[in-house]
Order: structure tokens, then sequence, then C-alpha cells
């Protein structure tokens, strides 16, 4: 059985996260039993991990020229690993592959997330150990569990997460060999050139996207996620919106196209409309000097990084659409749910975000073998960069405290607003100047200072009952979603609502 990625890319680190890998000169039994134990548990839902012997390494990077593992030392190794791996229970097997690289021979185990979580292994291989431990992983390190995090192991226990549970609905036949193989080479997998010979199961059992019994051979969520032409037919919504308002949020003038297909393939096709339909760069030269200006109205990495992170982190069992809103003056990435509630209010304003458990461990490590997203934590690094390196806004990132939606605002470049800006209102024979209504005073933005949402609500439509949501969201600088749904908790709680028609209606606060 061959394992889903090749030597190089491991070795490299740029896929394969550092934490997610041990190097080995030769198979201690004792240390790296812990490891596939730890790996097994997989109490981060990170995907588990490799360990490579036959490396040397210093402070987790390995150490060039590579060591590799004797010949003749090959067979007794293997008989050793399956024979101590015996020890871990319940029952699990990692995958091992002996692999050749630089002219040398490597052992590697792939050792994914157990299906029947938690595992313990012996503490000592002493023949009177009767001590168990389940070990799990801490950054780069395989630990005791501490109490807690022991009683978050058994939570687990029976919460496999959804792209790694088993399609009861779909058939093996749902899955696309050609999608399959597409895959494997461009990830240059060793399994690509089985794949053009061998059983089609048996490459597909390989790549742990079907169940493992013989007697039930079904695609598991991931699987079809990704090799399956219609993921939608078993996950209705699994699609990405883009949605443009040329004339603003009130206009009638919208431009919407929806993508479906694979998830990899929607994302690539969603990514590449937006290059070519949105993506703007303006060139702005100077009489005092050679340079010239250039930026975009949005740097194309931050859009990337973005909607990479809300198919990752998107819920599949949930039938919401990812939705990308391209207004006049900013972008919006809308997902659902929100983050884990390991994600603070106070870090999503700070932009220091260290998310400790991932929803969708499997999504992610093809998504990493792909290049479409990267490894744990680096996606607002990412976005922030490239719009710094624009001269762009800084974004905002928005959810609830219930962790119901999670909504990425990119705003467009001043370069491009500040042209639009003038054109709108340039002075004619006809212009009047500006109402109160119109643009928010510098007295009504010092009200609203420290004041929460709905509190913000209350003092704009007494103020101003007639006031339209499309000037709220404006003034308020929120979604139209995150207001409406703060509008309707208002209304059901007797606080205020809009009563008539829209045109000659008001709000009432009681």
């Amino acid at each position: 059985m061959a394992i889903p990625t090749n030597i190089k890319t491991l070795l490299s680190g740029e896929v394969v996260e550092w934490a997610r890998i041990e190097f080995k000169e030769t198979w201690n039994a004792e240390a790296s039993l812990k490891s596939v134990c730890a790996f097994a548990n997989d109490l981060d839902n990170w995907g588990g991990g490799y360990i490579i012997i036959g490396v040397e390494e210093n402070e987790g990077q390995p150490i060039h020229p590579l060591k590799g593992v004797p010949v003749d030392k090959i067979d007794a190794c293997q008989k050793n690993i399956l024979a101590k791996c015996k020890l871990i229970r319940p029952a699990y097997m990692p995958i091992v592959e002996v692999v050749d690289y630089e002219n040398k021979k490597f052992i590697v185990l792939w050792c994914p997330g157990g299906d029947s979580r938690p595992y313990s292994a012996p503490k000592t291989m002493a023949k009177d150990n009767k001590e168990r431990i389940h070990y799990i992983r801490k950054m780069s390190n395989t630990v005791e569990p501490s109490d807690d995090e022991e009683k978050d192991l058994f939570n687990l226990a029976n919460r496999i997460p959804f792209d790694d549970r088993v399609n009861h609905q779909a058939e093996i036949s749902d899955l696309n060999i050609t999608l399959i193989q597409n895959y494997l080479k461009e990830v240059k997998s060793s399994l690509y050139e089985k794949s053009k010979t061998g059983d089609f199961v048996e490459v597909c059992s390989d790549m742990n996207i079907i169940s493992n019994l013989p007697e039930y051979t079904k695609p598991k969520n991931v699987g079809l996620m990704f090799f399956s032409m219609e993921p939608d037919k078993f996950f209705p919504y699994t699609q990405i919106d883009v949605v443009q308002f040329p004339e603003g949020l009130g206009g009638n003038h919208i431009i919407e196209q929806t993508f479906k297909g694979p998830i990899q393939q929607q994302l690539r096709d969603a990514l590449q409309y937006i290059r070519n339909t949105i993506i703007t760069e303006k060139v702005v030269k100077h009489p005092d000097r050679a340079e010239a200006d250039r930026f975009f109205n949005y740097p194309f990495a931050a859009i990337e990084e973005a909607l990479s992170n809300a198919v990752y982190h998107r819920a599949y069992d949930e039938r919401e659409p990812i939705e990308v809103r391209v207004e006049n003056d900013r972008i919006e990435i809308l997902s659902f749910p929100g983050p884990d509630r390991s994600v603070t209010m106070e870090g999503l304003k700070s932009y220091r975000v260290s998310n400790r458990r991932y929803r969708n461990r499997r999504i992610g490590d093809f998504l990493k073998e792909l290049h479409l997203t990267e490894g744990r934590n680096t996606g607002f690094k990412k976005i922030l960069d490239a719009l710094e390196a624009n001269g762009s806004p800084k974004p905002e990132f928005e959810t609830d405290e219930a962790r119901s939606y999670f909504i990425t605002r990119l705003f467009v470049h001043e370069g491009f607003w500040n042209t639009k800006h003038e054109d709108e209102n340039a002075s004619t024979p006809n212009s009047t100047p500006s109402t109160p209504n119109s643009t928010p005073s510098h007295t009504l933005l010092e009200d609203l200072q420290g004041l929460s949402l709905r509190e913000q609500i209350l003092v704009l439509i007494k103020r101003n009952p007639s006031i339209s949501k499309k000037k709220m969201t404006e003034i308020l600088g929120v979604s139209m979603y995150a207001l409406k749904k703060e509008l309707a908790m208002m209304s059901e709680e007797h606080v205020a609502e809009f009563v008539g028609y829209s045109r000659s209606g008001k709000w009432v606060v009681y």
C-alpha cells in the first residue's frame, strides 16, 4: 500500500507541516510507537502525521545529506514495525511504504487519524509493564495528555469529522477515476502509476477515500467532494456564488455566477473568474519621476487565501453556499458556520488567531497537497501581507457569539475609491449639497463610538425613523446579513421594528 504523497514533498515541509512529521535515523520501537499512537488519536484533527525512518534531524528539520536505511535492514525493520504496532489498542496499523530517494532507501509510515479513537500504547517496552497511555501530539512533540486533554480525546471518540465519514447513500461508482488520476499526477504520488493499471478499489483504499470493510465498500465524504463530478448531489449547495452589485446593494442590476463541481475545481474556477472580471490594475504616472505607481483594486493573493480558507473551513453538512459579494467599495466572503470557539472575538479584531481544532482535516490535507491553501494558522498573515504590499486598507473578520457565520471583508484600494468618489460628487449646475441624512455627521459618528450594534441601530432609527437598511450598513460598516440578523432579533424581542410599506413606512422603537 502506498502513501498519498511523495517523500520529496514531505522533506520540504511546504505542504505537510513540520509538526505532523517525525524524522527517525533508525526505528526505535518505544519512542516511535508513542508517536504512531499520538498521530492516530489526532486530538486537534490535523489529519494524523508521518514518520520517516532513515533521516537524521536537528530541531525538527532533516539533516542533509540524508542517511537512508541500509538495504539489509529493511525487512527486519518492517517486521518489527508490524509486531510493535499490534500493541496499540484498539487495533490500529499505519500505512508503511519503502521508498527510493536520492539513491537511498527510506521507510515512511503514514499515520492518519483513526476511526476508533482513543488509542493507547504501552508506556515502556518492559515485559512487566502494564501501564498504557493515550499519547497525543502537542505542536511537534508526542506527550502524555493532561486530564482535560484526555477528556477531550474521549469526547471525540464518537465524533468522526464529517469529511472523514462514510457516505451510505453513495456508491463506489460515484468516484471518478479521471479526477483521481489527475490529482495523483498533480501531487506526484507514487499511486499514479498504480491507478493506471491497478485495481480501482485498491487505489481508493490506499488514498483512504472509501470505507475499509471489504464487505461494505462505500465512499467517504471527502472522496465525493474531490472526486465526484456532482458533489452537490450528496451535499446540497456545495457551491461558490459570486454576486456583483455594480449599482450598489439597492440597485436593480445584479450579476451572479455560480460554480459547482469537485470542490478544488470550483475553487479554481471561481478564482479565475474573479481574476478575469473583478481584479483591475491602475497605473499612476508622475511628471517629476520616471517610476509610476502600480496597484490593484484588490490584491489577488488576499482573495485567493480568503476564499480557499472558506472552502477549507465551511461545514458541508449545512445547506448554505459560499457567497462572494462584490460591492463598489468592498468584497465580502461569507461562509457558514463561524470559526471554532478557540478563536476569540478579540483575536479576530487584532488579527491574532490560533485555531486549536480544525473542522475538515481531510479536506485540508487535499487542498494543501494541491497548493490551494497553506499550513496551520497562516491564512490571516498571508491576507494581511498581500493587502499591505498593495497599499490596501486592513481587512475585517466578522462572526457572532454563536459562531453561526464568518465574513472576510476586503476593502477597495483608496486609489480606486477616490476616482469614483470624485466622479460621483463632481459639481454640476443642478447639484445640491449633501444633507445630514445622506452623509453621517462627525457628531453622529462620535455618538456611535463604543456602542453595541443594537445600540447603534437604535441611535440611527431614533434620529431618522425612515432610514433604510442600506444606509444603516453604510454608516455602521456592517454587512447586510449581520444587520438583518440583529433587526430580526430586535423585532422578536419587541425592541423595535419597521412598520408599513418600504417607501412610506418607518421604524418604531417600543
